[in-house]
């Protein structure tokens, strides 16, 4: 296969300077498309043209809702290339092709969100203290560094380029190196949709270099990432170096509660959602369930027995439920994870293993996985597997359950199932979690702010806060009065 000679630098199309990259199909393995990444040199230039075209007249003095154009242009452009879309991501990622429909549908309603938002939004002014007027104004960093995940790349380009956009800025978008494909579409559609040169570039690269040189470049004013806990970390670090501000959303051990007087059907089907949708590779996953114990026996029994007639198979087949990993390698982690759990005394109630049949011998598959017996001490159940394996846990009280379900170090999501929303509201407001389901599950609004506490991230994505994360504030004093000041004595 040819290699592919051309990525977004600074609105140039251009051979990258760096290593070649080649993605596969995680249904069968084999290579879908060689990418030559981006090296320093091409950072460096999609930083420098990003910079010339965010304080270009032709952009800066838009008026928001001429900004606003751009992003309903690029929407419609992504619904009617949506079928495109959803296939090239299902082929880099092996998600299900039901899945990357939905997650393309998500990118057009985020453009179209953000751009309604930015025709509404309002500046204010504030209460004055003396013969003066007093107002806070909102204005673009310049350039935006976005760095995305590989396991809903399209949905999570929409939440930074398009609030960051409709701020006014420019942005570098560096999707994850095992997923380029997408997001070079992407940047392809945006590109068609007239928005000028040089506000988008796509930078596909390892992260240890493309990724780095991008945080650390001074001029890169604000650095968006979605990723895992330790590279946040660094990228914190740099961001305190720089006194940059950043936004990160990072892992998460989510609990999942169930309370005895919960419909057991819709709740079953709630948690297997949870965690077997996209594989378990999802930060927000309901990766620990804990079950009252007065109804633990017949909620396990339930959720092992629905598991294992969860439909395994590759992303492109629209029955498909649980589709491969996203990797070899990955799978082969999980898989690492998994005898780890064996061997602290987990019991495997159902998967633990790759599938049987010569359909899945050269996919990453994994077989949706139940376990329980351990203590949620243990290392499985306070470790992100990111993959499609649950545990379950009982409780007795409500003090008991709080205890244990906040006992992580992430706090990104939780699912609480109960019929008493007395009970409901009380637990909800003593979880440590940006998102609380009740009686449902990632389910999300690109109107509703998102966002993570302790290990699971720093700052706000998406309603209209997710604009405002990309400007700096600025107050304005107008003094309305002709008197000198009095400390002058004149």
């Amino acid at each position: 296969m040819d290699v592919a000679d051309e990525i977004l630098v600074g609105g140039h199309w251009r051979k990258g300077g760096g290593e070649v990259i080649a993605t596969r199909d995680p249904a069968t393995g084999e290579v879908i498309a060689r990418v030559h990444g981006a090296n320093l040199e091409d950072v460096e230039r999609a930083v420098a043209e990003g910079a010339r075209a965010a304080a270009d007249p032709g952009w800066r003095d838009l008026l928001p809702h001429e900004r606003a154009r751009y992003l309903v242009r690029i929407a419609d452009l992504i619904a009617e290339r949506a079928d495109d879309l959803a296939r090239l991501q299902t082929a880099d990622t092996g998600k299900s092709i039901n899945e990357t429909r939905a997650l393309v549908a998500s990118a057009a309603g985020t453009f179209r969100y953000f751009a309604a938002a930015l025709e509404t939004m309002e500046e204010s002014l504030t209460p004055p203290r003396g013969p003066y007027l007093t107002m806070s104004l909102h204005e673009p960093i310049g350039v935006v560094g976005a760095i995305t995940p590989w396991n809903s790349p399209i949905a999570s380009d929409a939440q930074k380029i398009a609030p960051a956009l409709a701020a006014g800025n420019a942005v570098v978008l560096k999707p994850a190196e095992w997923t380029p494909l997408v997001s070079l579409a992407l940047g392809r559609l945006v590109a068609d949709a007239g928005l000028p040169p040089g506000l988008l570039s796509v930078l596909p690269g390892p992260g240890r270099t493309t990724g780095d040189a991008i945080v650390r470049h001074p001029g890169v004013g604000k650095v968006t990432f979605t990723g895992g806990t330790v590279t946040g970390r660094t990228i914190g670090a740099v961001a305190a170096e720089k006194i940059m501000p950043v936004s990160l959303e990072l892992g998460g051990k989510s609990p999942t509660i169930v309370f005895p007087d919960a419909d057991l059907d819709q709740t079953v089907a709630g948690v297997l959602f949870g965690i077997f949708s996209s594989s378990g590779q999802s930060c927000i996953a309901g990766s620990r369930v804990f079950i009252h114990a007065d109804v633990y026996a017949d909620v396990l029994e339930r959720l092992v027995r629905h598991t294992e007639r969860l439909r395994v198979g590759p992303g492109a087949d629209p029955a498909t439920q649980v589709a491969p990993l996203v990797t070899h390698a990955h799978r082969d982690k999980v898989a690492a994870m998994v005898d780890r759990a064996r061997q602290e005394g987990a019991r495997v109630r159902c998967g633990g293993r790759a599938p049987d049949g010569p359909e899945f011998d050269r996919g990453a598959y994994y077989l949706p996985t139940v376990l329980d017996g351990l203590p949620n001490d243990s290392a499985t159940c306070q470790e992100e597997i990111f993959g499609p394996v649950l545990v379950a846990l009982p409780f007795t009280g409500e003090d008991d359950l709080v205890a244990q379900a906040n006992d992580t170090v992430y706090g990104l999501a939780c699912g609480i199932w109960t019929g008493d929303h007395r009970r409901a509201w009380r637990v909800a407001r003593r979880i440590e979690a940006g998102t609380v389901w009740i009686n449902t599950y990632k389910q999300f609004s690109i109107s509703t702010p998102f966002s993570g506490i302790k290990a699971s991230g720093i700052g706000t994505e998406k309603g209209r806060d997710g604009i405002r994360s990309y400007t700096r504030q600025k107050s304005l004093y107008w003094g309305l009065t002709a008197e000198p000041l009095p400390w002058a004595g004149v």
